[in-house]
């Protein structure tokens, strides 16, 4: 089965390491995945055999409406049409089975719409998917943007199914976005997208190769892309160097779309306080199962690394452009299963009694999250298996 998976790629990470996530856990000796994305650091991922990506120009949201283009010099417009052609030359070319299109139901700026309507006109066999995380936005926001750009409409015509890549006991989005009642049968929740996380017993072996000595506590701040995450980091630089000797040892992982100059403010202040500091870190599965604490914001993927590796966190969520974070944190803190400060509002002293609370009180914390269920891979293979037995 050839699959073509698109993902916009326009701020920080989430996009492109969701798809990477789907990609690696529903291929197969028989599936070809091709994925369809702008980031600009999707070369620094590994690729295994079978799974492949096409480049499209980079693009940069500004706000909510409006993107530029993240490195050559043309108007938005142009970067916007070549986009567009190599998107739905790709599926002219790769004829998928499955084209899964990732929370943009028309694509940035509707570039994806040619591409479905073609599909829809000369491949009506292959199976047109949007895969919607947990949360969108909060339900003013988000029925009123669907409403203005006719998202109701696309999903009635356009796709065969929706995947929510959530739990409809946490949150229900049929109930909280107004959806239909002839679109909702679309709707499959499949759970939360688990995350390749080594095993516990493996954690001490990690924690050594990490320098982190036998009973010494470690706290990984990580501000996801790091595009928006510069205050999370410049409170956490704020809070230790408070301390005189800080009982806990820390590292941070700034994301690498974090502004150069700003970088270098942090990284001065961190090596000053003898702080590992990085922009990128490749396998932050294995330094978030080896820390103690997570300190970080509430994007959807590292919320799910968080929870598969049942590691006590305190989440910064943000509120701007969308409410997504601040709902999604909102939600897991009454689960019992993380502590949150709003972004908006986080100062170094309410920082570190949570941060101190989370280290020396984490059972309930590791208890809660060792129960929480992580689905999406079992229910999406299912889906999938479903649609070869309908050919």
């Amino acid at each position: 089965m050839n699959i073509l998976m698109y993902s916009h790629d326009t701020y920080g990470l989430g996009h492109i390491r969701r798809s990477m996530a789907l990609a690696q856990n529903i291929l197969a000796e028989e599936h070809n995945i091709l994925i369809l994305t702008g980031s600009p650091i999707v070369g620094r991922f590994d690729f295994p055999h079978g799974i492949d990506f096409v480049r499209i120009p980079g693009m940069i949201k500004q706000n909510n409406d409006l993107y530029v283009p993240h490195s050559i010099k043309v108007a938005p417009e142009m970067a916007l049409a070549i986009r567009q052609n190599i998107i739905l030359a790709t599926a002219k070319a790769f004829k998928p089975s499955l084209f899964l299109v990732d929370k943009a139901p028309l694509g940035l700026k509707r570039e994806v719409v040619p591409t479905l309507r073609w599909l829809r006109e000369h491949c009506p066999q292959t199976h047109v998917v949007l895969g919607l995380r947990d949360i969108m936005d909060s339900p003013e926001s988000t029925i009123t943007e669907w409403r203005k750009k006719n998202i109701y409409e696309a999903l009635d015509t356009l796709y065969s199914e929706i995947w929510v890549y959530g739990s409809r006991d946490i949150y229900d989005p049929v109930r909280e976005y107004d959806i239909p009642a002839h679109i909702a049968p679309k709707m499959h929740f499949t759970g939360y997208i688990p995350r390749q996380i080594p095993r516990f017993q493996h954690r001490p072996r990690l924690r050594h190769g990490m320098n982190i000595a036998p009973g010494e506590k470690l706290v990984l701040v990580t501000a996801g892309g790091g595009g928006d995450g510069y205050k999370v980091v410049d409170t956490y630089l704020t809070m230790l160097e408070t301390l005189p000797h800080p009982p806990f040892k820390s590292m941070i992982v700034t994301g690498p779309m974090l502004a150069e100059n700003l970088y270098d403010q942090l990284a001065a202040r961190a090596r000053k306080l003898k702080v590992r500091i990085c922009k990128f870190y490749r396998k932050m599965e294995k330094a978030i199962l080896a820390a103690d604490c997570v300190v970080s914001m509430g994007g959807y993927n590292t919320m799910c690394e968080i929870v598969c590796a049942a590691r006590p966190s305190l989440i910064i969520p943000r509120s701007v452009p969308r409410e997504e974070q601040l709902i999604r944190a909102r939600l897991f803190a009454a689960r019992g299963l993380l502590e949150y400060i709003p972004w908006e509002t986080v100062e170094p002293a309410p920082m570190l009694e949570r941060i101190v609370k989370l280290l020396h009180e984490p059972g309930p914390y590791e208890a809660a999250l060792a129960d929480f269920p992580m689905t999406a891979f079992e229910i999406i293979n299912q889906r999938i298996q479903s649609f070869g037995a309908q050919a």
